[in-house]
């Protein structure tokens, strides 16, 4: 976008506002912008333009990037603060934790266990006399505790600090069901904390609902929205369903078995096993799954109740799930939109708001969708509603194509794999991420073969590179500074690495440099295109 278009869209914007004065505006904009600034800008990442709004001058200030300098309330803002840094290494583990889950870590480190049988046994018989849960010692759950304490050591360190972002959301739904506040640690072993999960018979979320299953619980699934993905209301689902799990069986043992495999195979086990109720005694006669998922759940609460006594610790994340807010949408916006408005990058409008399958917010009729943003940020979202809306609204009337109301089977297209051809390219192309890519068509990997046909729901048309001026705005996927090579320095993280370069992703670093875990060496030179320099 020209600076002059983005001049005219903005005082279209400011237009827009019919309840506030000429004056208003610019005394609004005037306690913004530095009164030196607007004879010159020393900076020259930002402009300061001149335009006549209801027939008075002001100044605007905008960055070379398209993003706007909408800011919160002074007063409101300087409340809160921003968690960046340990949300988004959290968001980067969630696939690899579920992996983890599923066949072990890819590098397994072996550490000796210092715990005696009769210290697990008096460890157990404590846990036992404080839950509703059946926790007495046997040998198969104690093999399970020392293999998570060894083979799966990183996963639980990793899950003890991302913990803490949900845990406190948990317990608060948990309570309001009445349900033991225990259950928490039933989302580790069903999704690693994912909330993207999806298993391969297609149950999702955090929870893992299957599709009947949600919809029977409330869960809303649409072109454009899966519910079971949303942290809030999927878990309000899982405790209605458990707590009528527990009105069946009067054991919470046996809801929990019953929440991996259903009722059905609860009831048959208990009528293989002669009668028996106790999970333990029909444990031979469950599903193969089943018969390892309650001693999955008992070592993962052992671990999280005596992880300091295993050196296991937790590393402070500043702020939990509560320390976001939502607001509710009033119309259709895309996650790009709001991601330029209101300074916010889409990798985390994704973490936070993961029940948007097309990174669009809709507007139906009938229904309530909300954004949840950091506290910091929903300020400035609602400060400037109005204006927010009326720059959508202009955004999408110009556009040559206007985004459907409801994403529908002509929406897709199948794409061939050609040769050259990887995900951050094709993603480009499209105006979608590799992310959704790979989830649209089961993809586990980033690996691509010639001739393999992906869906894919484009967001923006394809222009062949002939067919782009070359004064044109530069493509999502290049390195805007002309550099090739980033070499890694302390403090590094594949995140922030990615932020000092726009249209980067951490798929991108991941692919390019054959990078498969999170850890940075010092030094490292990572390629920043796919280069072969």
């Amino acid at each position: 976008m020209s600076q002059k278009l983005k001049i005219a869209v903005l005082a279209a914007v400011l237009s827009a506002a019919p309840y506030v004065s000429a004056q208003q505006k610019i005394d609004t904009i005037k306690t913004e912008l530095d009164s030196t600034a607007l004879q010159k800008d020393e900076n020259p990442a930002v402009q300061v333009s001149h335009i006549k709004i209801d027939g008075q001058l002001m100044a605007l200030e905008t960055h070379e990037d398209g993003k706007f300098k909408l800011r919160d309330l002074e007063e409101a803002w300087r409340y809160d603060s921003l968690w960046l840094n340990e949300l988004h290494s959290n968001a980067d583990l969630f696939s690899d934790m579920l992996l983890e889950i599923q066949k072990g870590p890819e590098h397994d480190s072996i550490v000796v266990v210092d715990l005696p049988t009769d210290t697990l046994k008096a460890r157990l018989a404590r846990l036992d006399a404080k839950t509703p849960f059946k926790i007495t010692y046997n040998p198969s759950l104690e093999s399970v505790i020392k293999s998570f304490l060894t083979r799966r050591r990183d996963l639980m360190q990793r899950m003890i600090t991302a913990s803490q972002f949900y845990f406190p959301l948990f317990e608060q739904e948990l309570d309001n069901q009445n349900i033991p506040l225990e259950i928490k640690y039933l989302a580790i072993v069903e999704s690693a904390l994912n909330p993207k999960a999806r298993s391969r018979v297609g149950a999702k979320g955090l929870w893992q609902f299957m599709y009947s299953t949600g919809k029977m619980y409330g869960l809303d699934v649409s072109s454009y929205v899966d519910e079971r993905h949303d942290p809030i209301m999927a878990t309000k689902a899982a405790s209605k369903y458990l707590s009528r799990l527990y009105g069946i069986f009067g054991d919470w043992d046996l809801a929990l078995a019953a929440y991996n495999s259903g009722p059905g195979n609860v009831n048959k086990a208990i009528r293989r096993s002669g009668g028996y109720e106790n999970y333990w005694n029909i444990r031979r006669f469950l599903p193969r799954e089943t018969a390892g998922y309650l001693p999955a759940f008992l070592a993962t609460m052992y671990i999280f109740e005596y992880a300091e006594e295993h050196g296991l610790q937790y590393k402070k994340a500043e702020r939990p799930y509560f320390e976001t807010d939502t607001v509710h949408v009033k119309n259709l916006i895309t996650f790009d939109q709001i991601s330029k408005l209101v300074d916010i990058s889409t990798e985390e409008l994704e973490m936070l708001n993961p029940a948007y399958k097309l990174n669009i917010i809709p507007k139906v009729e009938g229904k309530d969708y909300a954004l949840r943003l950091p506290k910091s940020k929903i300020g400035k979202f609602v400060s400037n509603e109005k204006e927010i809306y009326a720059y959508v609204k202009k955004e999408l009337d110009s556009q040559e194509k206007p985004l459907p109301n409801m994403v529908t089977a002509k929406d897709q297209i199948r794409y061939r794999v050609k040769s050259g051809d990887y995900l951050g390219k094709i993603a480009e192309r499209y105006g979608v991420g590799v992310s959704q890519i790979k989830r649209w068509n089961g993809l586990r990997s980033n690996n691509l073969r010639i001739g393999q046909r992906l869906t894919i729901y484009p967001r923006k048309p394809y222009i062949a590179k002939n067919d782009s001026k070359s004064n044109g705005p530069k493509p999502s996927g290049t390195v805007v500074s002309g550099s090739k090579i980033h070499t890694v320095r302390s403090g590094d993280s594949l995140w922030t690495i990615s932020k000092k370069y726009p249209g980067v992703s951490i798929e991108n670093l991941r692919e390019w440099n054959g990078i498969s875990g999170n850890n940075l060496k010092p030094g490292t030179k990572l390629k920043l295109c796919d280069c072969s320099s």
